[in-house]
């Protein structure tokens, strides 16, 4: 019996070694080698500074902006809270939520169908994507806040819409925070 538990303890030592240490780490370094960009979390920088990452959402409140999904993660898109609501589509809080989201987006564009992108969260809170019928329905808003026509928002939403991975998976979307810093790039807020 004693014979079994030291070869337990070697065994579980050995095993916590090759795959607590060095197989993380091996697979982080050549992650570093191969994919730098993606391994480090797809970082977006500004005159040196990070912004904002190209994988999680973030909240764009100003009318001159293209707002992103609504986030049910923590206070909005709090990485640290991650995760959907979990309410089911007959919850009475979920359907207040959506129905309000849909009250104040007809304020906006009272003519339009809303996406149900943009008042419905995402499974993780922090979806950094909205549908090109998303982008669509903000052009107006956006267009008269930055007082620039809606041909140039459509040519700048289209080149930032991005199809489906091998033309089969996911859907058509257009990543926000890309979005809206070539839009203040390209079409500064003037007073």
């Amino acid at each position: 019996m004693e014979k079994n538990l030291l070869i337990s303890v070697r065994f579980t030592l050995a095993t916590t070694v090759l795959f607590g240490l060095i197989y993380p780490l091996g697979v982080t370094g050549i992650s570093q080698v191969l994919f730098p960009n993606r391994a480090n979390g797809q970082l977006i920088e500004k005159d040196g500074r990070v912004i904002g990452s190209r994988i999680i959402g973030q909240a764009f409140t100003g009318p001159g902006y293209f707002h992103s999904r609504p986030s049910a993660a923590g206070t909005g898109y709090d990485a640290t809270s991650s995760g959907g609501s979990n309410l089911g589509p007959t919850n009475k809080t979920l359907v207040a939520r959506v129905n309000s989201n849909v009250r104040r987006m007809h304020a906006e564009n009272p003519s339009v169908r809303v996406p149900v992108d943009l008042v419905t969260a995402s499974g993780s809170g922090l979806d950094p994507d909205i549908s090109p019928a998303a982008a669509e329905f903000q052009i107006l808003r956006v267009s008269r806040e930055r007082h620039i026509s809606e041909t140039e928002l459509r040519t700048l939403v289209a080149h930032h819409t991005e199809g489906r991975q091998l033309d089969f998976l996911g859907e058509p979307r257009v990543n926000v925070l890309e979005l809206n810093l070539e839009l203040d790039t390209t079409y500064p807020v003037r007073p």
